[in-house]
């Protein structure tokens, strides 16, 4: 317990003399941030990844600055690789496996790959945990935690990120990542939901023979899906298979609420005339309402409907309310204007996506993790599919499939729910509108009529009142209280405390903490 606090004592000195030598308190800009990042090590090179890919957070040149970030991370020693199988299975390599390769395959901050062969002669590949990566991690943010606190960053940081948001963000994926058997789930997930797709595959997982730190996988061999030489060689027709990847990805968007979250060239291979899909440790996943907002706003774009996608990111986004509509539409309008003389073809969807994170960001309304992920999928879909074949175009794909979409009957029984109780709804508000009416005319009459107006801008001088309004009721009741225990001690009312009367004492003490209370915000946190 002793070494362990020793070691991350050194560490919390280690992170904060990284911080001072950059000086951060003077504060922060996108490049600085990045070297700050690659200083202190894998933890925050995997923070400033995410963060990259989080425009509706960040604003555009940081995302731009933070994409540079790579994870250089050197192999484990096959000893270690060794030792943390023999401890996850109780026997020995050689019992475990027919041939394991010492070289890794890959090799990054929380996993590497090694390619093997189990008795029988399957081929697989072991994905191994690197030994600690959860304490080593979880120490590593809470410590930043307290870095942060102790040189105000939140306050550096403010016109930036908002660091225990990202901090949270980070961790709830890292953890999501560092469970394998959640990796497991996903793969079959994942398999049963494209079952029906004749193009589409993935490696067979033995969630068998499984751990929450050791996968075991098919081993999938095929061609690299921008290896366009080979597989013209092949046969391949290049065309075919952007196309089908597109619409692959826009089916696991919009019909099945469960996508791949990083679909770069590395996780995609070509096999036996079949996409395969791996590395699935990190999935995105959206509600029967995201989806439906999701669907609504690809065909705002498609429909250059400005209002509509105003609508959906405010349906979409975290915020506090107080927005200013009009000028989040001004926005978005010379937002759209750039796309209205392309066609669809011409419209890069991931770039058009991550711009309208940015006008969000503005405006501080923040995305779900889903959609945050969706993002960053789309960005990554579309740059991988444009490798393979420049001429197909994902948003192209996208509205056909909200085209022939319409046509399921599963859309059909959704659209005829929604367009049900839309019917009803306003029915309802049609026949009560006589009679409001009819109120409406006779309070004119009355002159008693009210009218109720919003000003722009003026939440802040309203939640000012509001607070100053709060702090005088509490002034009273202290005064109160104070005033009618005074009251209560001229009398022999029992029981007592120290002479004087239980109710009277209660009210003096809750007089003098509501004192204290009100001391404290008026001084400290004004």
């Amino acid at each position: 317990m002793k070494n362990k606090s020793l070691t991350s004592k050194r560490r919390l000195a280690q992170i904060i003399s990284i911080l001072h030598k950059h000086q951060i308190t003077k504060g922060i800009d996108p490049v600085k941030l990045r070297e700050i990042i690659e200083d202190l090590g894998p933890t925050f090179v995997k923070i400033g990844q995410l963060m990259s890919s989080r425009q509706d957070m960040f604003s555009k040149r940081y995302c731009d600055e933070l994409m540079k970030l790579r994870t250089q991370v050197k192999p484990m020693e096959i000893e270690v690789v060794y030792d943390i199988l023999e401890e996850e299975y109780g026997c020995s390599v050689n019992e475990l496996f027919e041939s394991f390769d010492k070289r890794a395959l890959g090799s990054a901050s929380i996993a590497q790959v090694h390619r093997a062969v189990l008795h029988g002669g399957e081929e697989v590949v072991v994905k191994i945990q690197r030994p600690f990566i959860y304490e080593r991690m979880e120490r590593d943010i809470s410590l930043l935690r307290r870095a942060s606190k102790l040189l105000h960053l939140s306050e550096v940081f403010s016109s930036v990120i908002d660091v225990n948001i990202v901090l949270d963000e980070f961790w709830e994926t890292a953890k999501q990542e560092m469970d394998f058997i959640n990796e497991a789930n996903f793969m079959q997930r994942f398999a049963v939901l494209n079952k029906d797709v004749r193009y589409i595959t993935l490696p067979f997982v033995r969630k068998d023979l499984s751990t929450s730190k050791v996968l075991i996988m098919e081993y999938i061999d095929g061609l690299a899906i921008d290896d366009v030489e080979r597989l013209q060689e092949d046969g391949y027709d290049r065309k075919e298979i952007a196309a089908k990847l597109a619409d692959n990805y826009m089916r696991q968007i919009i019909h099945d609420g469960f996508f791949h979250a990083d679909p770069h060239v590395g996780n995609l291979r070509i096999r036996d005339g079949k996409i395969v899909w791996l590395d699935f440790g990190m999935m995105g996943v959206l509600n029967d309402r995201d989806r439906e907002q999701i669907r609504r706003a690809f065909s705002a774009m498609a429909r250059n409907d400005i209002s509509e996608l105003t609508e959906v990111i405010l349906a979409l986004g975290i915020h506090d309310g107080q927005y200013d509509y009009n000028r989040l539409y001004d926005d978005m309008e010379k937002l759209m204007g750039a796309y209205m003389t392309k066609d669809l073809q011409e419209i890069d969807l991931g770039v058009a996506v991550q711009e309208i994170f940015t006008v969000a960001h503005r405006h501080r309304i923040s995305m779900p993790k889903g959609i945050s992920m969706l993002a960053r999928g789309l960005v990554s879909a579309e740059s991988t599919i444009a490798l393979i074949d420049p001429t197909t175009n994902i948003i192209t794909t996208a509205a056909n499939y909200m085209g022939s979409s319409l046509l399921d009957k599963e859309q059909w029984h959704e659209m005829t729910k929604s367009l049900s109780r839309h019917a009803i709804d306003s029915m309802q508000k049609g026949l009560r509108l006589p009679s409001q009416l009819s109120q409406t005319l006779q309070m004119i009459n009355k002159g008693r009529l009210k009218v109720n107006l919003e000003v722009m801008d003026s939440y802040q001088p309203i939640y000012l009142i509001d607070k100053i309004v709060n702090k005088m009721i509490m002034c009273i009741v202290a005064a109160a209280l104070l005033i009618g225990s005074s009251l209560i001690c001229t009398t022999n009312m029992t029981p007592q405390i120290l002479g004087i009367p239980a109710l009277g004492f209660v009210g003096y003490i809750s007089a003098v903490m509501i004192g204290v209370w009100m001391l404290f915000h008026t001084h400290v946190k004004r």
